[in-house]
């Protein structure tokens, strides 16, 4: 999987932090993560009401790097960057990519992870026939992906695609397949994933490793993931933790924590874990 340097990423993230540098700040002692708990496996609620999933063990174990108490809780995905931002918690965990549109709003830690995007189909569809792609596009070149979505999009012409509102992969189908297809929205990406196993969307457009977890499911036997992924251009540079601007001590220390936890090896743990692939960043 191509996957983006981190140097380069923290240069494109330090472009919207503050020119003046930050007063020294304490380390906080405790802080509050909100994931959107509905996102497997990345993070969801269990039967009994306890968040569990990648981002939930890898936040404990941030935090027991960084030796301070953390609380995790559940928020809406549309209400996490404003819930952020007004000091409902401290910390957002919740396969967030890295965006300029949202560096103008919120700060990043480095990423801790990069995932691509891509299409859930009928096994008998077009698509689906031509089976899942090793092949990973970089939007940034801009000739070899607009290549590869031009060859996809005869193939989904006239379909209808699931996908979760408010997210990277909305902008990503609206800007390259609004053309050809429609484009149906969800709150969660468990709404949609109930469409498409009653037939009344053709396919989904999400992270290739959220896909893949959905169509292990038996209810959807008769579909595949189907083409190459996408990363970059309008995904960003990654999964990261979002914070408050300003928040300068405690983005220290999660970047700290991050760096050993990919030096170590446990990201690559964590992600084979439940992913069932390594979608550390590279170093």
């Amino acid at each position: 999987m191509k996957t983006y340097h981190l140097a380069a990423i923290a240069c494109a993230v330090s472009m919207f932090s503050f020119v003046q540098a930050p007063a020294a700040q304490d380390a906080p002692k405790a802080i509050t993560i909100a994931t959107e708990g509905a996102y497997a496996p990345w993070n969801f609620t269990t039967a009994d009401g306890t968040l569990d999933g990648l981002e939930v063990e890898l936040a404990n174990d941030l935090c027991a790097r960084m030796k301070i108490e953390c609380t995790i809780i559940a928020q809406d995905w549309d209400g996490l960057i404003p819930s952020l931002t007004v000091g409902k918690f401290d910390v957002i965990m919740a396969s967030m990519f890295i965006t300029t549109k949202r560096l103008e709003t919120i700060d990043f830690t480095q990423p801790y992870a990069v995932d691509p995007s891509g299409f859930a189909v009928a096994k008998d569809s077009e698509l689906g026939k031509q089976g899942i792609s090793s092949e990973k596009f970089k939007l940034d070149d801009e000739a070899a992906s607009a290549e590869a979505i031009e060859k996809l999009k005869p193939l989904l012409k006239g379909k209808i695609i699931g996908v979760q509102a408010a997210t990277t992969n909305l902008d990503f189908v609206k800007k390259y397949f609004s053309d050809v297809v429609e484009i149906r929205e969800y709150k969660t990406t468990e709404q949609h994933d109930l469409d498409l196993a009653a037939g009344r969307i053709d396919a989904l457009f999400a992270q290739q490793t959220a896909l893949a977890a959905t169509l292990a499911r038996p209810e959807f036997a008769d579909y595949t993931l189907a083409g190459p992924g996408f990363v970059g251009g309008v995904f960003g540079f990654g999964t990261g933790a979002g914070l408050r601007k300003g928040d300068a001590k405690l983005k220290e220390m999660l970047n700290e924590a991050i760096d050993g936890a990919i030096a170590d090896g446990t990201i690559k743990r964590i992600s084979e874990k439940w992913v069932k692939t390594d979608v550390t960043p590279v170093k």
